[in-house]
């Protein structure tokens, strides 16, 4: 990825207007790229014995968080939407999602640090 595009992200991830990321021609080729190369199936239906047609293409380490890994055809995985949605937590009860963010605050510190 060229300094121009990664800098053009980040500042899109910063604006919290990653969708443009994803309608540019560079992400839509890649996309493309991951489904054939996936043989347009969700790869964890895949891994269970089952077939399903390819819905989303999920970035296995989110954009947000490594945007140098963006256009990186090994940080990309097709998957259904069920799947999909599985992989973001989308189904978990609200009781569920408490207990997550309680267990991500486990180890912060509240000390001011300025």
């Amino acid at each position: 990825m060229d300094e121009k595009f990664y800098r053009w992200l980040v500042q899109l991830i910063r604006d919290g207007q990653l969708k443009k990321f994803y309608d540019c021609a560079r992400w839509r080729k890649l996309r493309r790229e991951a489904i054939k190369r996936d043989n347009n199936e969700c790869q964890m239906c895949k891994h269970l014995g089952r077939y399903h047609r390819v819905e989303n293409v999920h970035h296995i380490k989110e954009v947000k968080d490594r945007p140098d890994l963006a256009l990186d055809i090994n940080n990309l995985i097709c998957l259904c939407v069920d799947h999909h949605n599985e992989v973001h937590d989308r189904y978990l009860s609200i009781e569920e999602k408490k207990q997550k963010k309680l267990e991500s605050f486990k180890n912060f510190d509240p000390r001011e640090r300025w």
